[in-house]
């Protein structure tokens, strides 16, 4: 069909999202190094219009809330500046056994700006 399958979105959501938390200078590997996860709680993902083969998306990330123990990041795909899919994912915080947790204070901090 010459058109991006609908379950890639969110892999392109989970590539955005390691992505920020690196360039922001809290890498997936330091939250395993401070013992934390952050399993996805809730997707949702709005199609708008499909992407087609070869193009090239950008995707635009936003960290749209957090409270004691969970945090909302938004996204936005692009393909020149006309927007294909918008979406949300909710992730809990989580020891490395899977214990519920509290968010590390920064990315509280950074949510309240």
């Amino acid at each position: 069909m010459g058109i991006v399958h609908h379950s890639n979105y969110l892999a392109y959501f989970e590539e955005a999202r390691v992505a920020f938390l690196a360039h922001i200078g809290h890498p997936f590997t330091r939250w395993r190094a401070d013992g934390l996860e952050s399993p996805v709680l809730e997707s949702f993902v709005q199609y708008r219009q499909p992407c087609r083969f070869d193009e090239v998306v950008t995707i635009h990330l936003t960290l749209a809330a957090a409270t004691r123990a969970t945090f909302q990041l938004s996204y936005l795909i692009t393909v020149d500046d006309e927007v294909r899919s918008t979406g949300v994912t909710v992730h809990g915080c989580t020891t490395l056994a899977g214990k519920p947790t509290r968010l590390p204070a920064w990315l509280v901090e950074l949510a309240a700006r």
